[in-house]
């Protein structure tokens, strides 16, 4: 199969390009060529996604393709140029989009495809939506088959993992060295985590697949933890003491700690989702146990060097040491009330 995929050398795609390429179908890439996928070489056209003119005429030029998969669509523009490009020239159109165009919180856990869609007010999730409906109101005008694939936190070699403060990886070297970690409330929300592999395979699985046509799938983690649990497992994994937890009210803490932003919208949220569908229509599995996948991460961060020294970034230090003298203050000032 002709396969073109717009983007390709990201943390999920370059996982789906090359299990397309052991698969020995015929691939395509379209992106600006900063990165390269780092195996077999795959075609490669050269271009802006996001000049739409230059993108539309690139993609007429390269002729037509029996799957095309959107990786780096994130805007209503981005979808409608989309469309331009691709309608009636493509036997099936996969876009990325992700579990966070549900309303937060949902309205019963596990999360299925069904949930409504209120995306909160992040412009990611709101565009993700976005293009969603414009996409789906193409299919239903006979552009293309369409299907999307809605991942979780996805993680890999590559990338490290998100915390309270977002995804710096410090992180590591505060668990390491037995520094005490933030967390958002009381750290009881729920989180689940996908190793990119897992979800690359669930993408290359509905490539042209007929039952995934003109639906929906989950691609995401089912171990599911508590945001405790999950520091603890990664403290684990990487041969870290246990590690001391600090639990600051999420409200003040994303008012407070702007790196925190993400735990108001997002992390305070139970974040589980049922993969039914995609385990009936494409196969899904989830094969790479969390811990197993720290260490594999955890290894390939430290071989690139890519591990900061935490005692060069105070943020944490600062928001801890402020939170304990006022945490004081207020016992002092309430000492005695009935």
């Amino acid at each position: 199969m002709k396969v073109l995929i717009i983007g390709g050398t990201g943390l999920i795609s370059t996982a789906v390009t090359k299990e397309l390429l052991e698969r020995g179908e015929d691939v395509t890439l379209f992106n600006r060529g900063r990165s390269e996928a780092p195996f077999l070489k795959p075609k490669v056209i050269h271009g802006d996604r996001y000049n739409h003119r230059e993108f539309e005429s690139k993609m007429l030029e390269a002729g037509t393709f029996d799957c095309v998969i959107d990786m780096i669509c994130y805007s209503p523009e981005d979808a409608r140029s989309l469309v331009r490009a691709f309608a009636g020239r493509t036997g099936h159109l996969i876009f990325c989009s992700t579990v966070d165009v549900y309303a937060k919180p949902a309205s019963r856990y596990p999360i299925t495809e069904a949930e409504p869609h209120r995306p909160p007010e992040w412009d990611y999730a709101k565009n993700k939506e976005a293009c969603e409906e414009i996409l789906k109101e193409a299919e239903g005008q006979g552009s293309f088959p369409l299907t999307i694939l809605r991942p979780a936190f996805t993680y890999g070699e590559g990338r490290g993992l998100v915390h309270s403060f977002g995804g710096n990886n410090h992180y590591f070297d505060r668990l390491l060295k037995g520094k005490p970690i933030v967390v958002h409330g009381d750290g009881q929300s729920l989180w689940s985590s996908c190793h990119r592999d897992d979800v690359a395979r669930g993408f290359v699985n509905a490539v042209c697949n007929p039952k995934a046509f003109g639906k929906s799938y989950h691609l995401t983690g089912e171990e599911w933890m508590t945001w405790n649990q999950y520091h603890q497992t990664v403290a684990q994994a990487i041969g870290a003491p246990p590690p001391k937890l600090v639990h600051i009210p999420t409200d003040l803490l994303a008012k407070a700690a702007k790196r925190a932003h993400i735990c108001a919208i997002n992390f305070q949220f139970n974040n589980i989702f049922d993969n039914t569908a995609a385990r009936t229509d494409l196969g899904f599995q989830y094969t790479i146990p969390f811990a197993e996948g720290v260490r594999r991460i955890f290894g390939w961060l430290t071989k690139h060097g890519s591990i900061p020294n935490s005692d060069e970034d105070p943020y944490d230090d600062r928001v801890i040491d402020a939170w304990q003298r006022l945490g004081s203050k207020m016992l002092e000032e309430l000492a005695g009330l009935e």
